[in-house]
């Protein structure tokens, strides 16, 4: 049974989207970890809401690849293989390559300063905490971070699934970095570096960057399949 975020009192507005984000968080954080069985009822009391919005924020993350439905017995929290994990990795490659590669040019040059403002502070953010450690605090601003710079594009259908593969890759991920002592300086931080490439218009270490990035992770938790 998942332990409450927060105080467990859920806004009577947006029900749904908030029960599943509510949710989505305890699964990055993993405290809800993989194979942990639950049902609808359960939800629905622990938030004192009715089981219609719960059975909907449920399907909904059973949609973005989170939880798998159990016949009779309610629903999982989906385990993701190491093997998922590399074939994230690459899913996220092509997708940002494909972003420089083709459509970075024509962003960047309609792209407000206040954007590029909040990208940057995102950025900074996320570098704070990787290079401190702290795993909690990272999680959120690197998908923040990696969801406006999707954003850039204009097309949402891009944007959504990068965000999609990359909460997944998190899901992953989290339970094996949990289990490291001591994360200081061993958790990627070359958000920054990257901004400053997409801002002078240098695509080819943009790309280098993501590389770098990518190879980083599979090279921490990627492990054999």
């Amino acid at each position: 049974m998942p332990a409450g975020p927060g105080s467990g009192v859920i806004r009577r507005n947006t029900l749904r989207q908030q029960i599943a984000d509510a949710l989505r968080d305890e699964v990055l954080a993993g405290r809800l970890p993989c194979g942990d069985q639950f049902t609808v009822k359960e939800i629905a009391e622990q938030y004192g809401v009715s089981a219609t919005p719960v059975r909907e924020a449920l399907l909904d993350l059973c949609a973005q690849g989170l939880l798998d439905v159990e016949q009779h017995r309610g629903f999982r929290v989906h385990a993701f293989t190491a093997a998922d994990y590399r074939a994230m990795i690459e899913a996220r490659t092509l997708i940002v390559e494909g972003i420089f590669r083709t459509r970075a040019e024509r962003a960047l040059s309609t792209v407000s300063p206040a954007v590029m403002m909040s990208i940057r502070r995102r950025a900074e953010e996320a570098e704070r905490a990787a290079r401190a450690g702290d795993m909690d605090v990272l999680i959120g601003y690197d998908l923040r971070f990696w969801r406006e710079l999707g954003s850039l594009v204009g097309n949402p259908y891009i944007s959504d699934f990068l965000d999609r593969v990359r909460v997944q890759s998190w899901v992953f991920a989290v339970p094996l970095l949990r289990r490291e002592p001591d994360l200081r300086g061993r958790l990627w931080h070359g958000h920054r570096d990257l901004v400053g490439a997409v801002v002078r218009h240098d695509l080819a270490e943009a790309q280098r960057l993501v590389r770098e990035y990518n190879e980083h992770s599979l090279a921490l938790v990627g492990g054999p399949g």
